[in-house]
């Protein structure tokens, strides 16, 4: 019985998109462990951008200093 747990910060990850990492990684279990997708768990945990940091810097300073972790074009 696989379990997934995926951390984000909680900031603009619609319902739509957890339904999405939800269905895509019991997709990505399935096809490379070869589990039974209904007994694969995914569980999503938002964390406060206050409680995460890195490099010594809250992520709601790095926030307020233009810093994000989206994709450059």
């Amino acid at each position: 019985m696989p379990y997934i747990k995926i951390e984000l910060t909680r900031e603009g990850v619609s319902r739509e998109q957890k339904r999405e990492l939800i269905t895509g990684v019991t997709n990505v279990i399935t096809s490379v462990l070869n589990k039974d997708p209904k007994l694969t768990h995914v569980v999503i945990s938002e964390i406060d951008t206050d409680n995460w940091g890195f490099d010594g810097e809250q992520i709601s300073r790095l926030r307020e200093k233009g810093i994000t972790a989206d994709k450059k074009d």
